[in-house]
């Protein structure tokens, strides 16, 4: 696939979860996270064991934990609508310290809270563990409709190149002393954006051209096949496994 797309993300390693074929992983964590989710409103305790799952999982990656943490940023929207969540919700009311709030409200996020953390948690030690190459491998090897993956592909290939290009020009709007400090600076920021999409839209043109010279007949072929023994699917499962048993203990008590 050439370059990778968020290097930030991915952490090189030779973890249990970084042998693990991407297609186990994927599906492993999508399975995961789903079960999860299904878990009852009230099953705090489930979503604490869960939680502590999750946690076993990323600190089975040897990834740094200053890395997971800058990762789970991405968590702060949930966060925040989990804080307001107890105020603006419906029904009975408590008491919490100066603060009349929603019964309902806090048990809705509290396991929000813990939904939210326990999910992101997961697709971070995904992320760390697998390469942009290997999540394209994987859903080529899933069956997924191969104009979605061609076009992850591509995003994958080439939004790194766009990246590249965008900073180049701020370098050059900078080096001739333009800086963006009021409305002003709009039309020269608009010029800009056009220009790196006319350019984006030129160079897809060249790379479908060249595609076509070298046979391309709208499938993307297979080079580097993934295979998975039936250990690799048990270590890859064991979290699902845990989130299944934990659903189903909480539904039959």
């Amino acid at each position: 696939m050439g370059a990778e797309l968020g290097p930030h993300l991915h952490v090189d390693g030779d973890s249990v979860v970084h042998r693990l074929p991407a297609h186990v992983k994927l599906v492993g964590l999508v399975t995961f996270v789903l079960l999860v989710v299904a878990l009852p409103r009230d099953a705090h305790v489930a979503r604490l064991v869960m939680l502590a799952v999750a946690a076993a999982v990323v600190v089975t990656t040897r990834v740094p934990l200053r890395h997971v943490a800058a990762r789970l940023v991405v968590e702060t929207p949930f966060v925040v609508f989990a804080l307001v969540l107890p105020f603006v919700a419906t029904g009975p009311a408590m008491e919490v310290g100066p603060f009349t709030v929603s019964r309902d409200g806090v048990e809705a996020s509290i396991a929000l809270l813990l939904t939210a953390t326990t999910s992101v948690l997961m697709a971070v030690a995904f992320a760390t563990t697998t390469s942009s190459r290997d999540l394209v491998r994987a859903l080529q090897h899933l069956r997924l409709p191969d104009r979605l993956v061609q076009i992850l592909a591509f995003m994958v290939r080439y939004l790194g190149v766009v990246g590249s290009q965008a900073q180049r020009m701020k370098v050059a709007r900078e080096s001739r002393a333009f800086t963006a400090r009021s409305v002003r600076s709009w039309p020269v920021i608009a010029s800009s954006a056009g220009a790196l999409f006319i350019r984006s839209y030129e160079r897809g043109e060249r790379v479908h051209l060249a595609m076509m010279s070298r046979g391309y007949n709208g499938r993307m072929p297979v080079t580097d096949p993934l295979h998975a023994h039936r250990g690799d699917w048990s270590r890859g499962l064991v979290p699902a496994t845990l989130a299944l048993v934990a659903l189903i203990t909480v539904h039959v008590l």
